[in-house]
């Protein structure tokens, strides 16, 4: 927080990487430092790669910052053309001190009144050009001297320090390198298909003991993948064989007010079991979730796994993730090392 606060105070503009795991905390620093801009009469922009996460931080920052008097607006595609422009020329007046938004934010339409702080959450899930586009609507409206915002942009996944400095050679590094108090880190085991039914024991006991399960599946429905346990049979079969339980489903093509009502329901433990595709893996918050099952997990990438897993262990409950794979004997080489690492 130090080291952001400073660069915020300095006559050039930040730019900062912020690296912390999953769960550390890098949402309250990025409110801080909106704060900070607020507090210097400028508008910050929070920006995210998905509608769900956009909305969480969304929900976060007016939760803690509109108690305080600063406007938040949210900018996503899911809006009317109303909605939108009413957003859109509150934000150009100048009446909305901190946007949170998806790619829309970036968007032709839009245009900043004083922009002095572009947030870039899940950096690494945008291009170069994209986030240059968000940091370039602080120019436009500058009037004579071009005012280029402070950038900082926050990121999960794990980089090691030599290979950042050589990746990002234009950017100062904060780490975050300890969780929250309390927290404990997740227990993670490699599963093979055949033990599904002690998986299936282990969710009907933690629920019972009223805790929260995830179960991923890779996709929505069958596909030319063939063989790939699929999110619609997967929701089937687990209401079938988890009958005392309440399970709901969700996934990318599900309509957004559908997305955000399940999401919803779960996160307010009225759905003790959320079967999902990868639309979770970045930015769903529900620290009563303690059991995340990845089925197929040998089709997700290193990433993915790691933020994945980042789902749970967000309270003081002994969480744990299980990796399902049909056959631990038919694994490539590659998926082996990904998924014992």
């Amino acid at each position: 927080m130090a080291e952001v606060l400073h660069d915020l105070a300095e006559p050039h503009p930040m730019q900062r990487l912020l690296q912390g795991d999953v769960g550390s905390g890098k949402t309250i620093i990025a409110a801080i430092a909106c704060l900070a801009a607020a507090d210097a009469g400028r508008q910050a922009a929070v920006m995210a790669p998905t509608e769900l996460l956009s909305e969480q931080h969304y929900r976060k920052f007016s939760e803690w910052l509109a108690p305080l008097g600063v406007n938040v607006a949210w900018l996503h595609g899911g809006l009317s053309a109303k909605q939108k422009r009413a957003a859109q020329e509150a934000i150009a007046a100048g009446e909305v001190a901190i946007a949170v938004g998806t790619h829309a934010l970036f968007q032709r339409g839009v245009t900043f009144a004083r922009l002095g702080l572009a947030v870039v959450d899940e950096q690494h899930r945008f291009g170069v050009q994209q986030r240059l586009s968000l940091r370039r609507k602080g120019e436009a409206r500058a009037g004579t001297a071009p005012l280029v915002p402070h950038q900082l942009m926050m990121s999960a996944t794990p980089i090691p320090r030599t290979l950042s400095m050589s990746y990002y050679a234009d950017l100062d590094v904060s780490v975050i390198d300890e969780l929250p108090p309390g927290r404990r880190p997740v227990a993670t085991r490699l599963v093979a298909g055949t033990r599904r039914g002690e998986v299936l024991e282990r969710i009907r006991a933690a629920c019972a003991d009223g805790q929260q399960a995830y179960w991923v599946c890779p996709v929505i429905e069958e596909s030319k993948e063939g063989e790939l346990q699929t999110a619609l049979e997967t929701y089937a079969a687990l209401t079938r064989e988890l009958p005392q339980l309440r399970v709901g489903l969700v996934h990318g093509r599900l309509p957004t007010a559908e997305k955000a009502a399940a999401m919803e329901a779960f996160a307010a433990g009225r759905l003790q079991l959320l079967v999902a595709t990868t639309v979770i893996e970045v930015g769903v918050d529900v620290p009563n979730a303690s059991l995340i099952v990845i089925e197929h997990a040998e089709r997700f990438g290193l990433a993915q796994l790691h933020q994945l897993r980042g789902r749970v262990g967000r309270s003081h409950h002994r969480a744990y993730a299980y990796l399902l794979v049909p056959d631990r004997r038919t694994l490539t080489e590659d998926a082996r090392k990904r998924l014992e690492a």
